[in-house]
């Protein structure tokens, strides 16, 4: 699987920093609340936009994870359909596809 080593590399670099982004938000998120009733309800807005984005980071994180288990299985770049090669510039667009560009939609 050398042939996807810089796409690895890239997968990698990318769960590092949605690993780092979600565990800020998570650190935002246990903040605990100020005295001043306008401040809680602020802070409760802002909380529940902060967890919309951690659950796509979450979502993004197992996605890159699962695409990394495929480069270490041997599975990485054929269709989930048909089982056929996904294009190399397809994975180079979306490394985390899982289907061939026939079968993405």
């Amino acid at each position: 699987m050398d042939q996807y080593k810089e796409l690895e590399d890239q997968l990698k670099t990318r769960l590092k920093t949605l690993v780092e982004r979600a565990e800020v938000i998570e650190d935002d998120l246990r903040h605990p609340l100020d005295d001043d009733w306008e401040e809680q309800a602020q802070d409760l807005a802002d909380d529940e936009a902060l967890i919309g984005v951690d659950e796509v980071l979450r979502q993004e994180i197992g996605q890159v994870r699962a695409a990394l288990f495929r480069i270490e299985k041997g599975t990485y770049g054929t269709c989930a359909t048909c089982g056929e090669d996904i294009g190399i510039e397809r994975l180079k667009a979306r490394p985390i596809a899982t289907r061939c560009i026939k079968h993405a939609a």
